[in-house]
């Protein structure tokens, strides 16, 4: 997967994230999200927040001067609480913002930055061409969990595929993991997660099976259920 392409993942799904909070009122700004003990606002600043942080990453990349994602886990907590809690114009204006600027980076970084290392908020050493990957998740997965229309049915299917990969890679070395075998019906697709004995094999639309493999609600069913597993992220 190429860089551009990422990048085209992001756009798209960015302007689906913006689709679905400009079609809520205040009201509906702060109604639930489908992540337990976050508000819709919740997720619209963390996504905000989320561009600033990879916009540290590509200046990091840029100039070789090291800028963490952010200042400390506590901080990230407590920046996502304040902007939860700005007037909701203020709110919607910080996204839209800090999703241009983020653009703009992305679109202007030097083709020889891409293969210099930055460090994820989870402590990882990345090439800095993995920050398309990283905010395409964000932008698909989180305008699902606003829970306003949007859902993992509006998924590109090679975003899917990404997202299953990731957390099947993430999971299988995770300790007490279940081994499940996942299998997308109506299409070609096999994910193995966790390290057991015996695998329980789970069959189902792709995007029920990512919606599954990174906790969230479903839209469809699987055959069968499929036994609880770890958080993804």
């Amino acid at each position: 997967m190429t860089v551009a392409s990422l990048i085209a993942w992001v756009n798209e799904g960015t302007a689906l994230f913006e689709r679905t909070v400009a079609g809520m009122d205040d009201a509906g700004l702060e109604a639930p999200s489908a992540l337990p003990g976050w508000r819709r606002s919740h997720v619209v600043a963390h996504v905000a927040y989320n561009a600033d942080a990879l916009v540290n990453l590509l200046d990091w990349a840029r100039t070789g001067v090291p800028t963490p994602m952010y200042s400390s886990p506590e901080q990230r907590a407590e920046d996502i609480e304040k902007g939860a809690a700005l007037p909701p114009g203020e709110l919607r204006e910080k996204l839209i913002t800090a999703n241009a600027r983020l653009g703009a980076n992305l679109a202007g970084m030097p083709a020889d930055a891409w293969e210099r290392q930055v460090r994820t908020a989870q402590g990882r050493t990345v090439p800095a061409s993995q920050v398309p990957w990283m905010r395409t998740r964000e932008v698909w997965v989180h305008s699902a969990d606003l829970a306003a229309g949007a859902g993992f049915h509006d998924i590109p299917q090679g975003v899917l595929e990404g997202l299953l990969a990731d957390a099947a890679a993430k999971f299988s070395t995770t300790p007490d993991t279940p081994r499940v075998s996942l299998v997308a019906t109506g299409g070609p697709g096999r994910w193995e997660v966790g390290t057991g004995d015996s695998a329980v094999q789970v069959a189902g639309a792709l995007p029920d099976l990512a919606a599954y493999l990174l906790g969230r609600p479903l839209s469809g069913r699987l055959e069968p259920a499929g036994p609880a597993l770890p958080a993804w992220l």
